[in-house]
C-alpha cells in the first residue's frame, strides 16, 4: 500500500489515505507519486498538489523493513536500500509538510529547539542527560526559560 497526506492551509496534514500500489503505476509499471495523486484528486476532488506521498516504513529520515515471524511477532531493522526513505517520517494528522526540505515534521516544541532536516525531528539545544543512573530510571523535562533538562522529582 502506498499512503499519501491531503494537506491543508499551510501544509497542515489533515487526513492520510492508503491507496492499492497498482493504482499508482505508471506504463513501466513504476510507482509513481504524481499518478497517485491524480487518482486522489478523481476519487476525493482535493487538488493534486495537496496530496504528498508518504511512508509508513520511514522513521527518522532512514527506511525500515518489518518482518513477521512464524508466531506473529514483528519486528524492523534498517533497510539495505535507504533509496526508500521518503520525507523523513510517516505523516501523521496535525504535523506539517515543509516543502523547502522536503520533509513532514511536527510542530515546534520549544522556541530554542532547531529542526534536523536528516532526521526530521526537534533537537534541544543541549541532549538530555542520560535516563538511567544507579538502575533506576530518570524524567527529565526541558525548561525553556533556562534552556537547560530539570530532572523530575519522583
Amino acid at each position: 500500500m502506498a499512503h499519501f497526506a491531503k494537506l491543508g492551509i499551510h501544509g497542515k496534514v489533515i487526513a492520510v489515505h492508503a491507496v492499492n500500489n497498482s493504482d499508482i503505476l505508471n506504463a513501466d509499471g513504476v510507482e509513481d507519486e504524481s499518478i497517485g495523486q491524480q487518482f486522489l484528486e478523481r476519487l476525493h476532488g482535493w487538488p493534486q498538489p495537496m496530496w504528498i506521498q508518504t511512508s509508513c516504513n520511514t522513521r527518522a529520515g532512514k527506511h525500515y523493513t518489518i518482518t513477521v515471524d512464524a508466531e506473529g511477532i514483528q519486528t524492523s531493522s534498517e533497510s539495505v536500500d535507504q533509496s526508500k526513505a521518503l520525507r523523513g517520517k510517516y505523516a501523521g494528522i496535525g504535523m506539517f509538510y515543509d516543502e523547502d526540505n522536503d520533509i513532514f515534521k511536527s510542530k515546534q516544541p520549544y522556541a530554542s529547539w532547531t529542526l534536523n532536516t536528516t532526521t526530521a525531528n526537534w533537537e534541544a539545544p543541549t541532549p538530555m542527560p542520560s535516563t538511567e543512573t544507579d538502575g533506576e530510571s530518570d524524567l527529565y523535562n526541558w525548561n525553556e526559560s533556562t534552556k537547560a533538562w530539570d530532572k523530575d522529582i519522583v
